[in-house]
């Protein structure tokens, strides 16, 4: 039997608005083995980050987490009281946002930041807790991390204080980290540095991981399993390497497709594929599949019933009826 850390049951949050229910989350399942990272893959409205703002009990009205069971070590998280809850976010698991300057306090120093975070989960001193923060400023490798501590956040470039994010959100050694787009606000070589710095925390800290993103570079290099969400659901999982290789979806055959390839002699010619059309209204989703008004590959069937989340194989899951005949160019259909 697998050691899963974090386990989502048919999880649903959904928004209730004056022109209707929003399904930001819909009946959302995956598992996060002990230290393993899963990327949460999608665009913008996808859900990703209501699903995760949902397993840390954050969504605020008129959001509300309908249904489902978020089992973490063992603990239902939806059974917990708000004082619980409170005592588990940051303890036992940190969350890291990918703006960071929103989350920071700007008439606080950061050395206060972190020490107050310090402070609140364990039985220390000002002193020491002063001591730990600096500290952990310096393993996310902040230079001159005592001075550093006494400074304001708008004295600090972005990547400076992405670090000061990660040092917070590590700094009651907790043993999930879900980072929700960590990168997205930072420059190219910015980004770099911040995901290997992940990787060595995550083996330094004996971490497991939930990384939310869009980015296909990110997940290559960081996740050892992939579920890509769309219009609220996952429409596929499996490990990475197989996502890359073998999509079972065309909506994350139309992802990979719209990526540039590097290799060894440069740019690989190939021409980039667009995903034509939106992502449905949540409001007004059509029957049958979600991505079939985008789909090369819809047929009659696909418009009809649920499309549910069918193995692959033991370890590949695909939402898609026509799973087997993706990437197939004599199956498609337009």
């Amino acid at each position: 039997m697998t050691d899963n850390i974090l386990e989502v049951i048919n999880l649903s949050t959904h928004f209730h608005t004056r022109a209707g229910t929003i399904k930001a989350a819909d009946d959302v399942s995956f598992k996060i083995e002990t230290g393993s990272t899963l990327a949460l893959v999608g665009e913008s409205g996808s859900g990703k980050s209501v699903t995760s703002l949902s397993i840390m009990r954050l969504v605020r009205p008129p959001g509300q987490i309908t249904a489902g069971r978020i089992v973490f070590n063992g603990i239902d998280l939806m059974t917990l009281d708000d004082d619980r809850m409170r005592k588990m976010r940051g303890q036992e698991i940190a969350m890291i946002f990918q703006d960071p300057m929103t989350s920071l306090n700007p008439v606080y120093t950061i050395g206060d930041q972190i020490a107050e975070v310090i402070r609140l989960h364990q039985r220390v001193s000002t002193k020491g807790a002063w001591s730990q923060a600096v500290e952990m400023m310096t393993r996310v490798k902040i230079p001159d991390a005592a001075r550093r501590a006494r400074e304001y956040p708008h004295q600090l470039s972005g990547g400076m204080r992405q670090r000061v994010m990660i040092a917070m959100a590590l700094s009651c050694r907790p043993k999930l980290l879900i980072a929700d787009e960590p990168t997205t606000a930072l420059d190219v070589t910015i980004q770099a540095e911040i995901l290997e710095l992940l990787r060595g925390l995550k083996n330094d800290f004996d971490l497991s991981m939930l990384l939310i993103t869009h980015d296909l570079g990110v997940v290559a290099e960081t996740a050892d399993r992939v579920a890509v969400m769309y219009a609220g659901r996952i429409v596929e999982e499996a490990p990475v390497r197989e996502i890359f290789h073998n999509p079972r979806h065309p909506y994350t055959e139309g992802l990979l497709r719209s990526v540039p390839i590097l290799t060894e002699e440069g740019m690989k010619q190939r021409r980039l594929r667009t995903i034509e059309g939106t992502v449905p209204n949540l409001l007004h989703l059509p029957p049958g599949c979600k991505f079939a008004t985008r789909c090369d590959y819809v047929i009659d069937e696909c418009l009809v019933g649920e499309i549910e989340l069918s193995a692959v194989n033991e370890s590949h899951k695909a939402r898609c009826i026509r799973s087997d005949r993706v990437g197939d160019e004599s199956a498609r259909t337009r």
